[in-house]
């Protein structure tokens, strides 16, 4: 079952508002996400900073950063994450409420898939590792085209949105099967009887889904919904990156700016 199908029985149904189950968790789960990741990169660079005493951080050194902060928001909102995962595979209109979800079994259960979702850190370093790697380039060609006379290392508004859509593409496309396992592991079918559910839990590891997924779905199963999962990751992330490219080219003219009136100020006052 592709998208479309997805959509073509919702619509068939008249259970297009069950298309929304798990949304408010997952809303609730992307604000904490945010919040501790900012907090945590912003901690772990000032801990790099003082204890190293570089004035700024290299590429490799952030990425591990980038990655220990992921590794704590994996952690802090892996509970979050399963419940939604649940809430999205469970059949039209049978979604059950945030609390019950998360009571219903042991609190193990609650954070299943945390060993891929530590594993899936690695898709926003991907990501950016690409994204800078394809913005340079850019840059580059530009700087040379226009004789090296750009002040400032900043995108327009379409082609961050199209670098950012391209390195988010690619990120996805190479951990998608990880993705894929994981929500295997965390999808939960409530008409489960006891015999099924006990041997369901010996199939929530990573080799038991990659072999069920083999045995089913051959390869092609690894891949499976990836069209969805690129349509809702690319969409956000290009925008987002669209919008820091603007952000950032901003703060660079507001530096600038600021720089010039303070040297104009100061030759003033010597002249004075």
């Amino acid at each position: 079952m592709n998208l479309f199908d997805v959509l073509r029985e919702a619509i068939s149904t008249h259970q297009v508002l069950s298309l929304y189950q798990g949304l408010g968790t997952k809303n609730l789960q992307s604000f904490i996400a945010q919040f501790v990741y900012f907090y945590g990169y912003s901690y772990f660079k000032r801990l790099y900073l003082e204890r190293s005493g570089a004035k700024r951080i290299g590429t490799k050194a952030n990425l591990v950063i980038a990655a220990a902060a992921g590794a704590c928001t994996a952690i802090a909102t892996q509970p979050l994450d399963t419940a939604s995962s649940r809430m999205q595979t469970s059949a039209f209109g049978k979604s059950k409420g945030l609390w019950k979800t998360l009571t219903e079994g042991t609190w193990s259960d609650a954070f299943d898939g945390l060993g891929i979702s530590l594993l899936l850190t690695s898709n926003p370093a991907i990501q950016y590792t690409v994204f800078d790697q394809l913005k340079q380039r850019l840059l580059k060609r530009k700087q040379n085209e226009a004789g090296n006379s750009l002040s400032s290392e900043s995108l327009s508004a379409f082609s961050a949105f199209l670098l950012g859509a391209i390195s988010k593409s690619i990120a996805t496309f190479l951990t998608y099967p990880a993705i894929r396992c994981k929500v295997m592991i965390q999808a939960v079918d409530s008409n489960d009887d006891g015999t099924k559910k006990d041997r369901r839990k010996s199939h929530k590891t990573v080799p038991g889904v990659l072999y069920a997924i083999w045995r089913s779905e051959g390869i092609a199963g690894y891949f499976k919904g990836l069209d969805a999962q690129i349509l809702k990751t690319v969409l956000s992330s290009a925008l987002l990156l669209m919008i820091k490219e603007k952000i950032s080219a901003t703060t660079w003219v507001f530096i600038l700016a600021t720089r010039r009136y303070l040297l104009l100020t100061r030759g003033r006052l010597k002249s004075a």
